[in-house]
């Protein structure tokens, strides 16, 4: 094997145990500050939605609001009419909507007044993670009238009250983009 191959090698190596070290890192002592901060917890509201069958099958809300066949998209094999919605759906409108609350709590304690309501996009991508699979998350937002400056700021404190960006901190690649 070619010394300088195999000095690269040993250099990747090295790079990704570090890489793995620094999220062990980060990620016990995340988890140690939570528990050191003795957080409480008030139920304010609680959702219930039963599935049936995963992927192939139905969801539906115990108030009957949501209910809809849940199918593979098109894109992974699946649902060739496009007719029926998905898990990453499911998520990237919930995800969505509570950012947008969010951004919207946010400009209301700063006292913003916001001349339109912000437009959250989410793109909720499924792949595979090592021999499992994963979700990624790209967020877009677009407040009109509205320094792209101050939507950055905005963005950047709704995301740190949204219950979607606190649940998926840490564990999933979350990408924040204002436009």
């Amino acid at each position: 094997m070619d010394l300088n191959l195999l000095n690269c090698l040993c250099n990747l190596h090295i790079q990704k145990s570090t890489y793995q070290l620094l999220f062990l890192n980060y990620y016990f002592n995340t988890q140690q500050d939570i528990m050191e901060k003795n957080i409480t917890f008030t139920p304010l509201y609680t959702a219930k939605v039963m599935g049936t069958s995963g992927r192939d099958g139905h969801v539906k809300s115990s108030d009957g609001v949501i209910d809809l066949d849940v199918r593979l998209p098109k894109g992974m094999g699946g649902d060739e009419t496009g007719k029926h919605t998905n898990p990453e759906q499911l998520f990237a409108a919930g995800y969505a909507a509570c950012f947008g609350g969010a951004l919207s709590a946010i400009a209301k304690n700063k006292k913003i007044k916001l001349t339109s309501p912000p437009e959250v996009t989410v793109h909720a991508t499924f792949g595979k993670e090592g021999d499992g699979f994963g979700l990624a998350v790209d967020i877009f937002v677009h407040i009109s009238d509205m320094e792209i400056s101050e939507v950055q700021s905005l963005t950047e404190a709704a995301h740190q009250i949204c219950p979607y960006s606190k649940a998926t901190r840490g564990n999933i690649p979350v990408n924040i983009h204002v436009n």
